[in-house]
């Protein structure tokens, strides 16, 4: 009989996608099957799953925790915002339409048996499946038709445990206001809650577990602390770009311009692990930094209106002043589109802008086609001449007269595109700088010499970590009630 547990939120944000992921490593280190789920997923940051369709890349991740191939099944409906024509609706790992919000609300209805029909294969064979929520069941206003949270918890019949997160304050309020709120059959639902993301002395929090538990009778089944941990494993959630700070005194900085739909930008998480990387984000309002050595344009959602906006922020001058100086620049998936002289969309698919003037950088032109590219590949850099794995998602072909000069070659095919200075690139290939042999060649282009980091085992450790934490602070008899 498969065990379930699901943890929904108390707001966005609360940590619930690494306490999911933890809990699969702990599952797996005690010898169980477990899987992640998670029913409707809003991101920008996707995977391509080993089964070969769109997932969001925190379902991978958890994937990677619970030891197990990654599946469309684990997150079978993924909204994936777009501007202008809304979301992207992405159902069981293929593109099933796009929606406004509010014609979205009328749709999720319809999608509940999409949903269950992936948690019924997920749950098949499995000792433990863990569901993530999405947002709050708090949220009553988008209470009817919901495949989220509650409206899935009952009808799949799977208790839930909500997460608090402490450090933004108010938690106390948070959970009690979720109780008073919620209707009866939801509620019911809530086996009780985890504190997330304390600092100090856990026994400070004493009274405030007690006054939770006088007003809801929920039972308090761990207070977690700030897991220093979770900083090495990538980030789902775009709002974490808001935190980063930026570092100083390394060899090489690195910029990297936050475009307003950024897609799939854990492919830079590599580098800000690097010791001699100094990786700053530069938000709206802010210049790109003149001490830069390398700028990367990442993914977006929507290559025309990020660069509109890209241009309405400046970015296109000092990306340009960037270049005079001798700087160098990758651009990666819609990155490389816009390193283009031009893009072009004749049948509408991102907005109403159909033909746009590129950067200039790259002499290639983009024109954007209704079919999509979703496919894990195995590539060689044509630059370094080392191994690559990664993964393609995009709309759009890309030719030109640079294209001569492929920046990777994917599965045999040149793909991409490298000035006749060698200075500016641009690929189609996530998970470029994942390569520990490719980002020491890069590095090593710079002067910098070769750390010795190797990303994905490092990726493995911190799971490893983060399960440590939780054994030692989660409720043992929730837990080995849980695991057993």
């Amino acid at each position: 009989m498969t065990k379930t547990i699901m943890l929904q939120g108390t707001g966005s944000d609360v940590g619930k996608t690494v306490l999911v992921a933890g809990l699969c490593r702990v599952a797996s280190n005690r010898g169980l099957k477990v899987a992640p789920f998670k029913p409707q997923n809003m991101s920008n940051n996707a995977a391509v799953s080993d089964d070969g369709g769109e997932i969001g890349r925190a379902q991978w991740l958890q994937s990677m925790a619970a030891r197990i191939p990654s599946s469309v099944h684990m997150n079978p409906v993924l909204l994936k915002p777009q501007s202008e024509t809304g979301s992207q609706i992405i159902v069981q790992g293929k593109v099933a339409g796009q929606a406004r919000g509010r014609d979205y609300q009328a749709l999720k209805p319809r999608l509940m048996g999409a949903v269950m029909e992936s948690f019924e294969t997920i749950r098949a064979g499995t000792d433990l499946v863990v569901v993530e929520g999405a947002g709050s069941p708090a949220e009553i206003n988008l209470r009817a038709g919901d495949i989220a949270n509650m409206g899935f918890a009952t009808r799949a019949g799977v208790p839930v445990v909500l997460v608090g997160d402490i450090d933004r304050g108010g938690v106390i309020a948070s959970l009690v206001g979720t109780h008073t709120i919620l209707p009866d059959e939801d509620r019911a639902m809530i086996s009780g809650y985890i504190i997330n993301k304390f600092r100090g002395d856990v026994s400070l929090f004493d009274d405030g577990i007690a006054a939770v538990g006088g007003f809801t009778g929920w039972p308090c089944f761990g207070v977690v602390p700030w897991l220093k941990s979770a900083g090495r494993l990538p980030a789902e959630d775009s709002v974490v770009l808001e935190k980063l700070a930026r570092g100083g005194g390394k060899a090489l900085k690195v910029a990297v311009p936050v475009l307003s739909r950024i897609a799939n930008f854990d492919d830079l998480d590599p580098l800000a692990a690097e010791p001699e990387v100094d990786l700053v984000f530069v938000r709206a309002g802010d210049r790109i930094p003149m001490d830069a050595g390398l700028v990367v344009i990442p993914g977006s959602k929507a290559t025309i209106a990020d660069l509109v906006d890209f241009r309405a922020q400046g970015w296109d001058r000092d990306l340009q002043a960037h270049v005079r100086r001798g700087g160098r620049v990758i651009g990666i998936c819609g990155g490389y589109q816009m390193l283009g002289e031009r893009v072009t969309d004749p049948d509408g698919i991102e907005g109403n802008v159909r033909d746009i003037e590129g950067l200039g950088l790259l002499s290639v032109e983009t024109v954007m086609a209704p079919e999509k590219t979703v496919r894990n590949s195995s590539a060689r850099s044509a630059i370094y001449d080392v191994a690559l794995e990664g993964y393609e998602i995009h709309l759009g072909r890309t030719t030109g007269a640079d294209c001569a000069r492929p920046a990777v070659i994917i599965d045999g095919r040149a793909d991409g595109a490298v000035s006749a200075d060698g200075m500016i690139s641009g690929t189609y290939l996530h998970g470029l700088f994942t390569s520990d042999t490719y980002r020491a060649a890069l590095l090593r282009s710079f002067g910098i010499e070769d750390g010795g980091l190797n990303y994905r085992q490092s990726v493995d450790q911190a799971l490893d970590d983060v399960a440590a934490e939780l054994e030692a602070v989660l409720d043992p008899k929730w837990l080995d009630g849980l695991m057993s």
